[in-house]
């Protein structure tokens, strides 16, 4: 809850926060919807319900399934551009919670929005999750500048998917759940982690998953396999992708003389082996800053 008026409070734990080693208060982070299984997702269509016989509407599709809202707006929509821009103005990075489609789109209007009024300031602004992403919209996030921060693990059929998602969404929607191929063929700048802990922090397992779209051990069909990502543009999402929208890409995010050792070995070279073998490779070393901050037993 709470409007601009939060903003001081904000400038005053940004400067605490950089007194400390690995820490910045430099970020804000905006919950525009909830989640698809619910169908609090934020979209620009109703949910379809596949247990009621046809309304007719032209929402409902095809199918001739009923209707059950089109989500949730967490932020009042109207008020977003100008909270955006305020932030963006004092420099601070946004960090949008955008599940739904509609959410996805107010992020991209509001980072607009402020573009328009401040210049472009380097925040790096970043939308999160992205299950549903309008075509309309792919194309936006390289002209606007906006990272896609991706959790690849999500994009495969599981229950979840299956039962409680694309029957809600019909098949046109569900067609654009994902759109990771999508975004990097357009241009934009991917990063990737793991939303832990809601899931796994295994970056294998979401490795796996981008370049699948398949759950590890899975044999069915691949989820929407047109929009698989190369497992070099994968790992760069996880690391130097990560970096940058983080402000860290100067000092970490890939092996260059200067930066830090942060560095993890495998037990084998993932790009060497079968692509459905990726979840079972194995970190065997881990350092952070050029100290061991893992070792497998």
């Amino acid at each position: 809850e709470g409007g601009l008026e939060q903003l001081p409070g904000f400038l005053a734990r940004r400067t605490e926060a950089e007194r400390r080693h690995r820490l910045s208060g430099g970020t804000v982070k905006m919950m525009l919807d909830g989640v698809a299984e619910n169908h609090t997702a934020a979209m620009l269509e109703p949910y379809l319900d596949p247990h009621a016989a046809g309304s007719g509407s032209a929402a409902a599709g095809a199918c001739g399934c009923g209707q059950r809202g089109s989500g949730l707006d967490f932020i009042d929509p109207a008020k977003l551009p100008e909270y955006v821009a305020a932030l963006d103005e004092a420099g601070f990075q946004v960090h949008f919670h955008a599940l739904g489609d509609r959410a996805v789109r107010h992020a991209l209007d509001a980072v607009e929005f402020a573009s328009e009024r401040n210049g472009r300031r380097g925040n790096r602004h970043h939308l999160a999750h992205l299950q549903v992403v309008h075509p309309d919209d792919v194309a936006r996030f390289t002209r606007l500048g906006a990272s896609a921060n991706m959790q690849p693990l999500w994009a495969c059929h599981e229950p979840q998917m299956d039962e409680l998602t694309i029957p809600f969404l019909g098949e046109r929607r569900a067609g654009w759940q994902y759109p990771f191929g999508s975004l990097r063929a357009a241009g934009a700048m991917l990063a990737a982690g793991s939303d832990w802990p809601v899931s796994t922090p295994d970056v294998m397992a979401g490795l796996h998953v981008a370049v699948n779209r398949r759950d590890p051990g899975a044999d069915g069909p691949a989820l929407l396999p047109h929009e698989r990502i190369d497992l070099g543009t994968a790992i760069a999402a996880y690391t130097a992708g990560t970096a940058r929208i983080n402000h860290l890409d100067r000092v970490t995010g890939s092996i260059e003389v200067g930066k830090y050792a942060d560095l993890a070995l495998l037990d084998r070279d993932p790009f060497a082996a079968p692509s459905e073998e990726i979840a079972a490779t194995r970190v065997l070393r881990t350092y952070v800053e050029g100290e061991a901050v893992h070792l497998a037993e």
